[in-house]
């Protein structure tokens, strides 16, 4: 069901489309449907989106949006991540209400994970 002015979908850039699409669907159980070699779209992903094909990526220093996971088990969460080939790029840390870490993906994209203390 689309809802009128809420987020409704994301659009990511990946370097690679199959290692990202790999990656995605090894630590979250990500689907996908191809549209072409330069672009994607993800399901499963709480929010509906897609992957396109760009040299570039992003990342909260370069003052981009910062999408951040749920997680009941943070420690869990992070192996998946880092036999995934995922980049852990600011360790477990707290902060009121609970404690997360931040990591990259493939594609060098930054994301976070969360999780109640």
């Amino acid at each position: 069901m689309h809802e009128h002015e809420k987020i409704n979908y994301l659009e990511l850039p990946v370097k690679e489309m199959n290692a990202s699409k790999e990656f995605f669907s090894q630590v979250f159980a990500w689907t996908f449907i191809d549209y072409g070699d330069e672009y994607c779209a993800f399901s499963d992903a709480g929010v509906e989106g897609g992957f396109y094909k760009s040299k570039n990526s992003v990342s909260i220093a370069q003052g981009s949006a910062l999408i951040v996971f749920y997680s009941q088990d943070i420690d869990a969460t992070q192996l998946k991540i880092e036999k995934a080939g995922g980049k852990i790029v600011k360790p477990i840390f707290s902060f009121p209400g609970g404690q997360r870490f931040h990591f990259r993906d493939p594609s060098e994209n930054e994301f976070a994970v969360w999780s109640e203390a």
